[in-house]
């Protein structure tokens, strides 16, 4: 199947720690920019901290940034994001930083200066208008939630 590439999308940058690369895109296709931690940290076991990452950004209306984990170091050191993904709205032009945990029950994990932490997945959002109604229309799913369609042993 072939699609033509669309244009990208410019995003204006403001390098904060200047001797830091901006965010970019490792491989060829890939949908997240990869974010750098500009300070280094010690995490023990169960210990989160909030990196910063020496951008900010200034997005288009209709659009937001999202920062997603690296599947890297989630395999490997069991780090993860605390609020993932994090929201950087269109409005928002102060500096973009991560929370990071150390899920790992026994291993501490170390940061430094440069290290790719996240990865930035910028997309178009929708913005909706709430009608409230007395009842909702019915759906096939109703209100089944958390793990209603099966799909694990202990379900």
């Amino acid at each position: 199947m072939s699609t033509s590439p669309r244009e990208p999308l410019d995003v204006l940058i403001r390098r904060l720690d200047p001797e830091l690369p901006s965010p970019a895109y490792a491989q060829p296709g890939d949908a997240g920019a990869d974010l750098r931690t500009t300070v280094d940290a010690e995490l023990a076991p169960g210990e989160r901290a909030v990196l910063p990452t020496g951008i900010a950004i200034a997005l288009p209306d209709g659009y937001a940034a999202f920062v997603h984990p690296r599947s890297g170091l989630a395999a490997r050191c069991g780090v993860a994001l605390v609020n993932a993904p994090g929201t950087v709205d269109a409005g928002y032009r102060g500096e973009i930083k991560v929370i990071v945990v150390n899920l790992d029950p026994r291993e501490g994990v170390s940061f430094r200066r440069g290290d790719r932490i996240a990865q930035l997945v910028i997309q178009q959002v929708e913005k909706a208008r709430f009608h409230e109604v007395e009842e909702l229309p019915g759906s096939a799913r109703a209100e089944g939630g958390f793990g209603s369609t099966g799909g694990h042993a202990a379900v």
